[in-house]
């Protein structure tokens, strides 16, 4: 049976909800995330909506991308992600004001394994290396804020 994970992690962002979870959209990636740069499939100007599609990485990392829920009310969004030599998934971001400058986020990745590389890459997604991860997103905010 193909390894399958799903774990959550929090953070805190400092920063009003609205902006924190522009953070976690396509673009909003580009800010903070090195080497992220989508391409915009649908719609074609990168629009954040339900239903956008797009790519990232190439290789055997090619990924793509739907964004299956985008709410901005409630700051919600659920991607679903497939990188076909390996492993495919769901990524769910969920925001909540904590203040008025400080916005709790949860996220959550639902990954199987597609093959054995697909098994190897999922590791990375279990347990204290998957909670790391997630730490590492809230410091490459923090810090891009900083500049």
């Amino acid at each position: 049976m193909p390894r399958h994970v799903s774990n959550a992690h929090h953070i805190v962002v400092d920063a009003p909800v609205d902006q924190a979870f522009h953070f976690f959209t396509p673009a909003g990636e580009e800010l903070w995330v090195a080497g992220w740069r989508p391409r915009y499939l649908h719609p074609a100007d990168g629009r954040t909506e339900t239903g956008m599609v797009f790519t990232t990485g190439e290789g055997d990392e090619l990924t793509i991308w739907t964004l299956a829920d985008f709410d901005p009310v409630r700051h919600r969004s659920r991607y679903l992600r497939c990188t076909p030599a390996s492993r495919t998934g769901m990524v769910e971001v969920q925001c909540a004001a904590l203040d008025a400058g400080r916005t709790g986020v949860s996220v959550r990745y639902t990954l199987t394994a597609l093959n054995p590389a697909g098994e190897r890459e999922l590791e990375a997604f279990e347990g204290q290396r998957f909670a790391a991860m997630i730490d590492g997103w809230a410091d490459q905010i923090r810090a891009r804020r900083a500049l």
